[in-house]
Order: structure tokens, then sequence, then C-alpha cells
């Protein structure tokens, strides 16, 4: 029987993709575990792999197609023992849920990453997959889902990795019935093979109201009236102030097409409000030169070469965290239901790459130390530039950094990522003219601006959070105790 191989969804609120890459050709023999194709979202590239053992019959959407739908059916496998043109004509018939879908997977090594990140999942929905965005100028769908994800559903649909319905269905285990433990509560292996060892094989019953009477229905939620949207002016109005020639149009990618969305929506929808000051740097500026100074050496490919080599942009990540944790209420996100005040500071990190940003998240940042921060924040942004980032690396978050610092920029204003309700702009290191004990002096100083989102965050919260960090800062050997 023909294997319909499908558009794999890789993120819970993925919807379509790209398909860059086949790795495989027409006639090529494919085992479970083969990295067969690249799939390109709005904002990652990753590889897929294989779940089933054939032959490729037939490759229906060729390498290079845009906006290939989730479950589409992009290819087809004979089976064993199966004539190779018969399976190409007599495949690709699949309805959305089919979990021949599982013929693909997200490359397992992923899964395991995402399996254990317990507390990424726990995080606000944030939308998005591998290629990335410092999104961040404007990352965030709004987290109202977050409620469902956890669930590992929404709208009755069970999220899980192909490779994890294929399992459950030659286990017979209840999808719905499993709690994920993937990104956004998504069901992934280890899932399956706890619930086997757990004596949960056995397909759950669905419950049957009593004779006559019919559950309830509930009422739905009333939604927010929604202010009233400016039209943009047309692509032909605009294009009509130029003299044709005049210019190159070059298409939006996904990634650009994701930035202008959010940013549109955080400026619509979250009532932003600024608070700036300057931060003395010189102490903390001396105590990172005293750290590099001592960082023991190891050998790498290149030889020898320091443990750690601290930046300030390292150091604010960790004081920003610190801060965080000492004004726990202003370390929240906003939504209808409720207020969620979040236990770890997760600092996104605004990544500028080819095309857009991306905010690669430095997970518990409080708890850990300055050389891990910054080991762990080079790691990231190289493979955030070459769009290798997993989804959890970078979806979520509690609040970001945004530092501009060094391209001599003083001050500016971040948009603010939605769930975040705070972001941290960063300005340049500058000798300016200071007034201490009624006498002038030359201090290095750094002008740090915090948006705030107004409904989750007050003006006096906001208050205590930066000058929280200003403390931190200004007195960096409080960030090593």
């Amino acid at each position: 029987m023909p294997i319909n191989v499908t558009m794999p969804a890789l993120s819970p609120t993925m919807e379509e993709g790209n398909l860059a890459k086949w790795l495989v050709k027409e006639g090529d023999q494919v085992s479970a575990g083969d990295i067969i194709a690249e799939i390109e979202t709005d904002k990652a590239t990753m590889e897929v792999e294989a779940v089933d053992e054939g032959k490729v019959a037939k490759i229906v959407v060729p390498a290079g197609t845009e906006g290939v739908k989730v479950n589409a059916v992009i290819a087809i496998l004979a089976a064993d023992g199966e004539d190779v043109s018969e399976a190409a004509e007599g495949g690709g018939k699949a309805s959305a849920g089919d979990d021949k879908g599982g013929a693909m997977a997200p490359d397992p090594k992923a899964d395991a990453a995402t399996t254990g990140s317990t507390e990424a999942a726990k995080q606000p929905e944030m939308r998005g997959d591998s290629r990335a965005t410092g999104e961040e100028a404007g990352n965030g769908a709004a987290s109202s889902r977050q409620g469902s994800a956890s669930s590992g559903e929404t709208g009755g649909r069970v999220f899980a990795s192909p490779l994890a319905r294929r399992l459950a269905k030659d286990a017979g285990v209840d999808l719905a019935a499993v709690s994920g433990s993937g990104p956004h509560g998504r069901v992934v292996k280890a899932d399956i093979e706890a619930a086997k060892k757990d004596g949960g094989a056995a397909k759950a019953a669905p419950e049957k109201a009593a004779p006559g009477k019919a559950a309830e229905p509930k009422a739905p939620e009333a939604a927010p009236a929604a202010a009233p949207i400016a039209k943009a002016a047309s692509d032909e109005s605009i294009l009509k102030l130029f003299p044709e020639g005049s210019y190159e149009k070059i298409p939006h990618d996904g990634m650009r097409k994701t930035i202008a969305k959010r940013l549109v929506e955080a400026k619509q929808t979250v009532p932003h409000f600024y608070l700036t000051l300057d931060c003395e740097i010189d102490a903390l500026l001396a105590l990172r030169k005293q750290l590099n100074d001592a960082a023991p050496m190891v050998k790498g490919e290149a030889g020898d070469r320091p443990a750690y080599k601290l930046s300030v942009n390292d150091m604010i990540i960790k004081a920003h965290a610190l801060a965080l944790k000492a004004v726990p209420m202003a370390n929240a996100s906003w939504t209808e239901g409720g207020m969620l005040i979040h236990k770890h500071a997760d600092v996104g990190v605004a990544v500028a790459i080819e095309g857009g940003l991306i905010t690669p998240i430095i997970r518990r940042a409080e708890e850990k130390t300055l050389s891990t921060i910054s080991n762990e924040m080079k790691d990231l942004a190289k493979r955030a530039r070459s769009r290798k980032l997993k989804p959890d690396e970078y979806q979520g978050g509690t609040s970001a950094v945004s530092n501009l610092g060094m391209f001599g920029i003083k001050d500016f204003s971040a948009v603010i990522n939605p769930p975040h309700a705070t972001i941290l702009a960063v300005g340049s290191g500058d000798q300016r003219a200071v007034v201490k004990g009624g006498a002038v002096t030359v201090a290095t100083v750094m002008t740090v601006t915090l948006s705030t989102d107004h409904r989750a965050v007050d003006g006096v919260l906001g208050a205590e959070l930066i000058a929280a960090f200003k403390n931190f800062i200004e007195n960096p050997m409080s960030m090593l105790v």
C-alpha cells in the first residue's frame, strides 16, 4: 500500500511552510531515520526524516515550493515489494488528519532536546519555528492559547510529532490521553514510551453522557472589542508615487512578513510606556576586564583559548535577569484571563541576522554564571545567524534585551515582544561629565530605556525594575554572589 509523506507541523502554530530542498530523489530507497528533506518556516530551516521504510515512488511537491499547507501530500513511498509505478498512481490521497503525516518527522535530536524542556513548554506561546527573527522587533502572538497548548491540544487537535503518532498507533495508545512534554505540550516519542510503561497503552474510552442527558455546550467567551484599524495604502497607490524603473521590488520573505505582522500587533494591542535612566558602568568595565584576565585556558581546535570572554552584553543579561527576580511582579505576561507571574527570568536577546532578527533565549538566566551566559549566548547567536535554532530556543521567554550600543546609538525605545511585558533597550557607554559631591567629574555612562506593557506593569513597578537593574550594573560584584 502506498505511503503518503505529508508536510509535517513543526510547531503547534505552523499552518504552512516552504519545501526548501529534497535530499532524496525518485527511486531512492529510504529507511526510518533517514533525513529526506529540509522544510522552511517563517523563521527556521529544519531537517525532516523518514519514519517509514520504502522506495520514493513520486515527489509530489518539488523543491523550492512555497506555502505548502500542513498535511498536504508532498511525496509517495512504495512499501517493500510494491510496484513503484503503481504506488505513484495509487498514493496521494490524504486527509488533514491522516497520521501518515507520520511518514516524516522532525529530527529526533530536536525531539530529544525539547522533551526535557518542560519549562520552555510552560512559557506563553510565541508563534514560530526555527528560521529566526529577533522577532523580536515584534515577536509575539498573544499567548491566550497557552491553556490548550499545555495539554497538547488546540481546538480538538492533538499536537504530536509524526514519530509519536506512529508509535502511538502501533501501541494502541490514545494520543488525546497522553500529556505532552514537548514545546507547548507537544507529544513526543518519550511521552508515548512513558504511557506504554505506565500501562496506558489501552485506548482510552470516550466518556458517554447519561441517557437522555446531553452535555451542555459551553457558552463562547465574549471577544474583546477590537479597536478600528487604519487601512494601509495599497501597493498600487504606493508604486504610483515613484517613476517606473527608479526602484527594484524585492518580494517579502516569510521572516519579514512575520516581523511586520507582529510589529503591527504589538503597537496596536500593547499600551507601551517608557522609562529611561543612565547607568555608570566604570565599575562594571573594570570587573569585566578582571574576570577576562583571570579566565583559565582550555584546549581548542585552534590551540589554547580562554574558557570564556565576557562581553558587556553578557553582564547586562545577567543584571536584567536578577532585576526581574528582585521585582517578581514585573516578570509577568498579560492574558485576558489573568496575569502570568513567571518563576524564572528567561531573557531573550535580539540578534541581527540576514533579512531580519531573532531573539534566542537564555533560560533561567538569574541562576547562571556570567561565563555560562557568555558561552551560551555565543553558541545561540552563531546558530541563529545560520538559522539552525530549534523552536524552543527562541519561542517564549519572559522579557528581552535589545542592545544597539555597539553601533554608537545613545538611546532608543524598543517594541515589546508579546507575550513579554517588558523589553530593555540598551545604548552605548560614553564618557560624560557627571556631578558628584558638587564637583564635575568624568564617568562612563550608559543610557537604558525600559519599554513596558501598562496592562501588566504599572509605572511604579516599572520604575522599581529599572532601578534594580541600575543597582546591579553599578554594583557588579553583587552579580557574583
